[in-house]
């Protein structure tokens, strides 16, 4: 079971690191899009907050 935790932790942690990067290279976003993307970024980041909670347990 932790191996598959771990597996998820990496694709939260990858897809995390490219909405940032995402963010960070486009200059031109309008406020709707940081937003959404603000979204996108605080889900990932529950999961992978929900992930390493089972991962101690």
């Amino acid at each position: 079971m932790n191996d598959k935790i771990e597996k998820a932790i990496e694709y939260y942690t990858i897809k995390s690191k490219e909405v940032i990067e995402y963010i960070n290279s486009n200059h031109q976003l309008t406020a709707e899009e940081i937003i959404q993307c603000a979204e996108e970024l605080s889900i990932l980041e529950y999961k992978l907050t929900a992930l390493e909670v089972a991962k101690e347990s």
